[in-house]
Protein backbone atom coordinates (compact mmCIF):
# COMPACT_ATOMS: atom_id res chain seq x y z
CA UNK A 1 0.00 0.00 0.00
CA UNK A 2 1.17 3.51 -1.05
CA UNK A 3 0.03 6.67 0.60
CA UNK A 4 -1.35 8.89 -2.37
CA UNK A 5 -2.77 12.15 -2.34
CA UNK A 6 -5.09 13.75 -4.41
CA UNK A 7 -6.28 17.33 -5.68
CA UNK A 8 -10.09 18.38 -6.00
CA UNK A 9 -11.40 21.14 -7.52
CA UNK A 10 -14.55 22.45 -8.96
CA UNK A 11 -15.23 26.09 -10.50
CA UNK A 12 -18.88 25.49 -12.37
CA UNK A 13 -21.96 24.56 -11.03
CA UNK A 14 -22.26 23.36 -7.97
CA UNK A 15 -19.65 23.23 -7.05
CA UNK A 16 -19.61 21.55 -3.35
CA UNK A 17 -21.60 19.22 -4.33
CA UNK A 18 -19.48 17.82 -7.05
CA UNK A 19 -16.27 17.57 -4.43
CA UNK A 20 -18.95 15.43 -1.73
CA UNK A 21 -19.69 13.66 -5.10
CA UNK A 22 -16.15 13.41 -6.04
CA UNK A 23 -15.15 11.88 -2.40
CA UNK A 24 -17.94 8.93 -2.01
CA UNK A 25 -17.25 8.01 -5.37
CA UNK A 26 -13.14 8.04 -4.51
CA UNK A 27 -14.26 5.61 -1.52
CA UNK A 28 -16.35 3.06 -3.89
CA UNK A 29 -12.60 3.23 -6.03
CA UNK A 30 -11.33 -1.16 -5.82
CA UNK A 31 -8.17 -0.50 -3.31
CA UNK A 32 -8.41 2.80 -2.15
CA UNK A 33 -8.72 3.04 1.26
CA UNK A 34 -8.56 4.90 4.84
CA UNK A 35 -9.74 8.34 3.04
CA UNK A 36 -9.49 11.69 4.60
CA UNK A 37 -10.09 14.82 3.05
CA UNK A 38 -9.07 18.41 3.90
CA UNK A 39 -11.19 21.02 4.39
CA UNK A 40 -13.06 22.86 1.20
CA UNK A 41 -10.98 26.24 -0.02
CA UNK A 42 -12.29 28.64 -1.83
CA UNK A 43 -9.08 29.92 -4.61
CA UNK A 44 -8.59 31.65 -7.80
CA UNK A 45 -8.18 30.44 -10.76
CA UNK A 46 -4.51 30.03 -11.44
CA UNK A 47 -3.70 30.13 -15.09
CA UNK A 48 -5.98 29.49 -18.24
CA UNK A 49 -9.15 31.83 -19.35
CA UNK A 50 -10.88 34.05 -17.19
CA UNK A 51 -13.47 32.01 -14.94
CA UNK A 52 -15.08 31.65 -12.14
CA UNK A 53 -13.45 30.99 -8.14
CA UNK A 54 -12.79 27.18 -7.49
CA UNK A 55 -13.48 25.09 -4.58
CA UNK A 56 -10.36 22.89 -3.65
CA UNK A 57 -9.54 20.07 -1.38
CA UNK A 58 -6.87 17.37 -1.10
CA UNK A 59 -7.80 13.42 -0.14
CA UNK A 60 -5.23 11.08 1.41
CA UNK A 61 -5.90 8.02 1.30
CA UNK A 62 -3.92 4.11 0.84
CA UNK A 63 -3.84 2.30 -2.54
CA UNK A 64 -2.50 -0.51 -3.88
CA UNK A 65 -3.52 0.13 -7.42
CA UNK A 66 -1.02 1.29 -9.78
CA UNK A 67 -0.65 5.05 -10.69
CA UNK A 68 -2.08 4.65 -13.76
CA UNK A 69 -5.10 2.16 -12.84
CA UNK A 70 -5.71 5.08 -10.39
CA UNK A 71 -5.39 8.12 -12.93
CA UNK A 72 -7.80 5.87 -14.99
CA UNK A 73 -10.38 6.02 -12.05
CA UNK A 74 -10.41 9.38 -11.36
CA UNK A 75 -10.71 9.91 -14.97
CA UNK A 76 -13.81 8.45 -15.31
CA UNK A 77 -15.09 9.99 -12.18
CA UNK A 78 -14.41 13.24 -13.85
CA UNK A 79 -16.03 12.54 -17.40
CA UNK A 80 -19.17 11.21 -15.06
CA UNK A 81 -19.56 14.44 -13.42
CA UNK A 82 -19.55 16.79 -16.52
CA UNK A 83 -15.46 17.31 -17.12
CA UNK A 84 -15.09 18.51 -20.63
CA UNK A 85 -11.15 18.88 -21.97
CA UNK A 86 -12.29 22.10 -24.26
CA UNK A 87 -10.33 24.55 -23.31
CA UNK A 88 -6.86 24.10 -21.74
CA UNK A 89 -6.74 24.94 -18.02
CA UNK A 90 -10.75 25.98 -18.76
CA UNK A 91 -13.59 26.17 -16.16
CA UNK A 92 -14.39 22.85 -15.15
CA UNK A 93 -16.87 21.16 -13.07
CA UNK A 94 -14.65 18.69 -11.42
CA UNK A 95 -10.73 18.20 -11.85
CA UNK A 96 -9.05 15.25 -9.80
CA UNK A 97 -5.17 15.62 -9.91
CA UNK A 98 -3.06 12.37 -8.35
CA UNK A 99 -0.56 14.60 -6.78
CA UNK A 100 1.44 12.21 -5.23
CA UNK A 101 1.86 8.29 -5.03
CA UNK A 102 4.57 7.61 -1.89
CA UNK A 103 8.03 7.85 -3.16
CA UNK A 104 6.83 7.08 -6.44
CA UNK A 105 8.22 9.47 -9.43
CA UNK A 106 6.33 8.78 -13.17
CA UNK A 107 6.82 10.37 -16.38
CA UNK A 108 4.49 9.55 -19.06
CA UNK A 109 2.79 11.63 -21.52
CA UNK A 110 -0.68 10.74 -19.39
CA UNK A 111 0.98 11.07 -15.77
CA UNK A 112 3.87 12.95 -13.48
CA UNK A 113 4.22 12.29 -10.43
CA UNK A 114 4.75 13.86 -8.23
CA UNK A 115 2.71 16.25 -9.75
CA UNK A 116 4.21 18.92 -11.47
CA UNK A 117 4.42 22.87 -9.88
CA UNK A 118 3.04 21.30 -6.82
CA UNK A 119 4.94 23.34 -4.52
CA UNK A 120 4.04 26.65 -5.97
CA UNK A 121 0.44 25.99 -5.87
CA UNK A 122 -1.28 27.09 -2.96
CA UNK A 123 -4.74 25.78 -3.66
CA UNK A 124 -2.49 22.43 -3.05
CA UNK A 125 0.00 23.24 -0.36
CA UNK A 126 -2.40 24.36 2.14
CA UNK A 127 -4.82 21.44 2.22
CA UNK A 128 -1.60 18.65 1.69
CA UNK A 129 -0.57 21.20 5.32
CA UNK A 130 -3.66 20.36 6.89
CA UNK A 131 -3.77 16.89 6.68
CA UNK A 132 0.21 15.76 6.43
CA UNK A 133 1.74 18.72 7.50
CA UNK A 134 5.46 16.84 7.87
CA UNK A 135 5.17 15.28 4.28
CA UNK A 136 8.43 15.63 2.54
CA UNK A 137 8.05 16.95 -0.85
CA UNK A 138 10.00 16.80 -4.23
CA UNK A 139 12.61 19.21 -3.09
CA UNK A 140 12.60 18.17 0.65
CA UNK A 141 10.52 21.03 2.15
CA UNK A 142 7.15 20.26 3.84
CA UNK A 143 4.66 22.17 2.54
CA UNK A 144 4.06 24.96 4.80
CA UNK A 145 7.69 25.62 4.02
CA UNK A 146 6.59 25.83 0.29
CA UNK A 147 3.65 28.02 1.41
CA UNK A 148 5.90 30.25 3.10
CA UNK A 149 8.08 31.16 0.18
CA UNK A 150 4.65 31.92 -1.49
CA UNK A 151 4.36 34.92 0.72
Amino acid sequence: MSVVYVGLGSNLGDRLGFLRQAIQDLRLVRGMDRITCSRFLRTDPVGGPEQPDFVNAVVRAESCRKPEELLHDLLHIESRHGRHRQIPNGPRTLDLDLLLYGAHRFDSAHLQLPHPRLEQRRFVLEPLAELSPRLPLTDGRTPAQCLASLA
